[in-house]
This record gives structure tokens, C-alpha cells and sequence, in this order.
């Protein structure tokens, strides 16, 4: 399916997107604010259509789509909100990656009557496994300078060069197979735009924590973790399984950060065992 992008205007600004199939719609929640994108999601999860109307959207401040304060989790979640009504899409399934994980948590919590169903990938319920990150990436035998994670983590870049050069410093850890040549076309590729970065990693990460509210999410949730993941560590997905009434924890065995691209064809099959289980294919 080739895509044909889209504009939506959602609360002040223009989200771009790609919008496929029929069917309940699958919105997914990329990752990495301020250097993702819709096209991994789109890339990864679009044989989906068959059966599924697939949504994949830049969020604000992030790929093409325009930027404004605030990039808060009460914002992203706010413009995932009016994105559904705008496209009458129903009761959907949200799926979120990394940072859109914790978006699709959020909004679990702020909106349980607009959702079939959670799909997470590689994610977690709070900030605490920071620390984990980090001494896995100072351990890793690939070199490392510690004052430029402490400035990523903390969201202290300065402009989108030093976005870029302190990601690819760290870019060899998110695949357990690394391919040199595919990072650096991956890197080339990718929309840097510090702001959202730094906002969300300064203001929105210190304080992020949902591991008491867990409880709360009662409809059916899917939580895929690649075994080798370094930046949300498999005890963070096993914490999340443990705390959502009803779960299913799949962990992807040779995979770190992106089990969807690693293990492509085992984790369309999950995903498509979990979405027959618990979500009506026509809306």
C-alpha cells in the first residue's frame, strides 16, 4: 500500500498521517519525542490492513507535523483524543512503542470507554528504570561518553546536530544484530527536533510514574518486549504485565528495542492472535 498522507487539524496545529483498511481502527503512538515518526509504525504494522484500518501519526512536535507547547502527556493524550472524534473512528486499539507507550498507558487512564484493546511495545509504567538504562549503556562495550547521556536523559540537548550526534553515539544498542550501513541510512532519515525532546525528557519524565493507577486499565492488554532491550528493560515490561488486570506478556527472545522489525513475521503473528482474541475486525 503506498501511502498518501494526510493533515488533520487538531487542537491549534496540523498533524500529518497515514490512514489504511477498514475495519477497527489501530492508532499507533510512535516513540522518541522529538527524533519519531509515523513511518516505522506505518512501515511495520501495515500488513494489518487486511483486516484493520490502520492510523499512524506524527505527534506533535515530531516528524512532520507542526510543533506548539505544551508537549505534555496531558497534551499528546488531548490530541490523540480529538484525532479519534475528528475521524470517527469509534472504539479503537491504541499501539505504543517505547514513548508511546507511556501515551497509550495515559490514555488508557484518561479515555477506558473509547478502547477495545492495548498493544505495548517496549515500554514501561515509570521513570524508575532509568538508572538500568544507563549502566547498560556504559557497560556495553561500545563506546560511551557518560555527560552525554546524562544531557539526553535529562533533556538537555542543544540543537538538533547535538540531537543527532549524541543519538548516534548511542543508536548501536537498540538491535541485537547491528548492521552499520542500515543505522546510517536510518540516521539520515530522521527528523530531529530538539524542543520536544528536551521538554519531554526535562518536564514530563521526572515525574512520570502510573505503576499505582495500573490497576485501573481493565481492558485487554498485548505487552511485547524484546529479551535484550536495553532503554526499557524486560523488568519493566514484566512490571507492567504483573499490574494490568488482564495481560499477556510476550517476550521476544532476539530482540532489543524493536522486536516489530526484529522479529517481524513472529510479532505480526502475536499481534494478530491477541486482535482476534479481543477486538471486533469491522467497527
Amino acid at each position: 500500500m503506498v501511502p498518501v498522507s494526510q493533515v488533520a487539524e487538531v487542537n491549534g496545529l496540523k498533524l500529518v498521517y497515514e490512514d489504511g483498511g477498514q475495519g477497527t481502527a489501530i492508532v499507533t503512538l510512535h516513540g522518541g519525542p522529538g527524533m519519531g515518526s509515523r513511518a516505522g509504525d506505518w512501515a511495520a504494522f501495515q500488513p494489518l490492513t487486511d483486516n484493520y484500518r490502520l492510523i499512524s501519526y506524527d505527534q506533535r512536535g515530531n516528524g512532520e507535523s507542526e510543533g506548539a507547547e505544551p508537549y505534555s502527556h496531558a497534551q499528546f493524550v488531548a490530541d490523540l483524543e480529538a484525532l479519534r472524534q475528528q475521524l470517527g473512528l469509534g472504539k479503537i486499539v491504541v499501539l505504543g512503542g517505547s514513548y508511546g507507550g507511556f501515551l497509550a498507558l495515559e490514555y488508557a487512564l484518561a479515555h477506558p470507554e473509547n478502547l477495545h484493546a492495548v498493544i505495548l511495545r517496549d515500554t514501561a509504567a515509570s521513570n524508575r528504570f532509568q538508572g538500568t538504562s544507563k549502566e547498560r549503556a556504559l557497560s556495553s562495550g561500545f563506546p560511551m561518553d557518560e555527560e552525554t547521556l546524562d544531557r539526553l536523559f535529562s533533556g538537555q540537548v542543544r540543537d538538533n546536530d547535538d540531537f543527532r550526534t549524541s543519538y548516534a553515539m548511542i543508536q548501536p544498542l537498540y538491535t541485537v544484530e547491528r548492521d552499520p550501513a542500515a543505522e546510517a541510512e536510518r540516521l539520515a532519515r530522521i527528523p530531529f527536533r530538539y524542543e520536544t525532546h528536551n521538554w519531554a525528557f526535562s518536564r514530563n519524565q521526572p515525574g512520570y510514574d502510573l505503576t499505582g493507577r495500573l490497576g485501573e486499565i481493565t481492558v485487554p492488554v498485548l505487552v511485547t518486549v524484546g529479551r535484550h532491550d536495553w532503554i526499557t528493560p524486560l523488568e519493566a515490561s514484566e512490571e507492567l504485565a504483573a499490574a494490568l488486570p488482564q495481560s499477556e506478556l510476550v517476550v521476544f527472545e532476539h530482540s532489543g528495542h524493536s522486536p516489530q522489525l526484529e522479529e517481524r513475521e513472529r510479532y505480526l503473528t502475536v499481534v494478530r492472535d491477541f486482535l482476534a482474541r479481543h477486538v471486533p475486525a469491522t467497527a
